[in-house]
């Protein structure tokens, strides 16, 4: 099934009892984002929320639509697994040889062009019924929301930004923040790396304006496209059409020359001047840290239209899981196919949440050569999105994909520190904190497949025995420096056992001070982490959140002798790390206060 329209689909979400309606009067300053959040965080990813009565605003919010396995199967009208198939059909299929075979193509054919869209002229599209322009477009009418306490502002978190390359005119659909500085003007929050920013610069280079549209509360397919990694050139419509099964409709738009979705719920039309740039941020962001300031460019408001009943659609993202993890899920099945179009030894791969989608990735191939798994991970590191990844791991078994306690225990039973590690550099995401610089910094690759005929066979080592209970070697620690505060011992059983340690770095001492007081003698061999005091070493989805996003692998992966530690603390100066640190987000207790009382612990 597929939806003309965001009402559509909401009416969908209601007929399945996915939709949870709170009819009382809530604010948009957080008191929304910390609903949302509490409803993203139950087991399943809870209900869609529709917010009838928002404060300040006569139009209704919704939010969580996509944060389940079942919401968004209903959102693209298939599975994400359903969907990729559907694609692999089309990148497997054969030209046509015979009379016979080129009738049999002729219905597919007609059914591939339906995928594209239509410009159409209306008199009245249901996009701009109500029209605002001038003085009278302003953006303080819409329940915008404030998500966390230490937010610059007011965010747009789910825009379709609609824009044309100077030269080439092709579209780019892209979702990028959008900060409210006032009633007319936004930041514009076009990471380096994306398609947006590159025809941002396209224009500045030629000193010319740039026109931009976005349309908030689209049809899930097109609000799903945005957010795709195409490569450049590829029009997001496209996609939409293709999940859809049918053509995006697009109008153009009153005073810019750009279309946009015809049934979308709201359109911001506007300009960015090449040259105006404004502070940024902070932003609650999906790695559950603040994304820090930065100068990004303006974008300025000419004109409001909107559906004459819109809703308005937000997301609310931070530590996952959250809404956004289910809408990176669909990226990771339906680009598989188009993964493994260039590296067919790729079975399958796996991106944790924990990783926040760009951070660490295990993929299994079939291994037929020497070195094969390097030469995968290079071409992943080659490869669109997968050229942020920090981490790789590769293995031979697909089975492992879907056990995470299992795939853990094979790496730790099968890598030698020495030869199945690799430490080199890249490009980043440009969220991430842990480098020592923005942008690029280090990335490690783990190779746990099987050695084969013409490798060197790892050394024979047997499992560590550990010669001390958990808490005896904490006291032991604690008798070097009392900094050692807790202490958990998991797999106990593998050639590389884990050891968790949390350290207290409050005394101004770096991690590096604790590495060199660790009694590795005591330790044995194995992996070690440290995290810092304070942290639920209980905990295993934290625990693997922190190492995925506070470790740099150049900086804070340590090999001695027959043993590996890992730094996943907080850095600072004494630890050589010189940018700010991120805070973590989280509510205050006010709101949470607040919320419990006006929903009497519902959510």
């Amino acid at each position: 099934m597929s939806y003309n329209n965001l009402s559509e689909f909401i009416a969908r979400l209601e007929a399945e009892g996915e939709l949870l309606r709170i009819g009382a009067s809530v604010s948009p300053v957080l008191e929304i984002a910390e609903i949302t959040d509490r409803m993203s965080k139950v087991p399943g990813g809870g209900k869609a929320l529709f917010f009838e009565n928002v404060e300040g605003s006569a139009f209704p919010v919704l939010t969580n639509a996509f944060g389940s396995h079942r919401r968004i199967a209903l959102a693209l009208g298939a599975a994400p697994d359903a969907l990729a198939a559907r694609l692999d059909g089309i990148l497997r299929q054969n030209p046509p040889r015979s009379l016979r075979e080129k009738m049999g193509f002729i219905p597919k054919a007609i059914a591939w062009a339906n995928f594209l869209p239509k410009t159409r002229k209306m008199k009245a599209p249901p996009c701009q019924e109500v029209i605002r322009k001038g003085d009278e477009a302003d953006l303080t009418k819409i329940p915008i929301l404030h998500c966390w306490p230490k937010d610059g502002g007011r965010f747009i978190t789910l825009p379709v930004v609609f824009t044309k390359g100077l030269h080439d005119g092709r579209r780019n659909a892209g979702m990028y923040r959008m900060q409210v500085y006032d009633g007319k003007t936004t930041g514009m929050h076009w990471h380096v790396h994306k398609d947006g920013c590159h025809h941002f610069h396209e224009y500045r280079k030629a000193g010319k304006r740039m026109e931009v549209a976005v349309a908030v509360g689209t049809d899930p397919a097109v609000t799903y496209a945005a957010t795709a990694p195409l490569p450049r050139g590829v029009d997001e419509m496209i996609l939409a059409g293709f999940i859809r099964q049918k053509p995006v409709v697009m109008v153009k738009g009153v005073t810019v020359a750009i279309e946009v979705p015809a049934e979308a719920e709201f359109v911001l039309e506007g300009y960015v001047d090449p040259e105006e740039t404004r502070i940024e941020g902070p932003f609650g962001d999906h790695t559950g840290y603040y994304s820090l300031e930065g100068e990004y460019p303006v974008f300025h408001l000419t004109a409001v239209t909107h559906r004459r009943n819109p809703v308005y659609s937000a997301t609310v993202v931070g530590r996952p899981p959250m809404e956004d993890c289910y809408l990176a899920l669909v990226t990771e099945r339906l680009f598989l196919p188009m993964i493994k179009a260039v590296m067919p030894e790729i079975m399958d791969y796996w991106l944790p949440w924990e990783g926040v989608f760009h951070n660490i990735v295990v993929v299994a191939i079939e291994k037929e050569y020497p070195q094969h798994a390097a030469k995968i991970i290079s071409g992943l590191w080659g490869t669109g999105q997968m050229s942020f990844a920090k981490a790789i791991a590769v293995v031979d078994d697909r089975s492992l994909l879907s056990d995470g306690k299992r795939l853990l225990a094979h790496i730790l039973n099968t890598i030698d520190f020495h030869s199945d590690i690799t430490v080199t550099r890249g490009i980043l995401d440009v969220l991430d904190h842990s480098s020592p610089q923005p942008l690029y910094g280090a990335k490690i690759a783990i190779d746990a497949t099987a050695r084969i005929a013409g490798e060197q066979p790892r050394p024979k080592t047997n499992a560590a025995k550990a010669s001390r209970g958990d808490e005896e070697l904490l006291r032991h620690l604690r008798g070097i420096d009392r900094g050692f505060a807790a202490l958990r011992r998991i797999f106990p059983e593998c050639k590389n056992p884990l050891l968790l340690i949390a350290i207290d770095k409050e005394n101004g001492e770096s991690s590096r001070y604790y590495m060199d007081r660790i009694d590795w003698e005591a330790l044995s061999q194995g992996v070690c982490v440290l995290y810092d005091a304070g942290i639920d070493l209980a905990d295993d989805s934290l625990l693997l959140w922190k190492v995925f996003n506070n470790t740099d692998s150049s900086r804070d992966v340590t090999i001695r002798g027959a043993g590996i530690i890992i730094d996943a603390t907080k850095k600072g100066p004494a630890d050589g790390h010189l940018r700010p640190w991120p805070d973590e987000i989280e509510m205050t207790d006010e709101i949470k206060k607040r919320v419990n009382s006006l929903l009497n612990g519902f959510v």
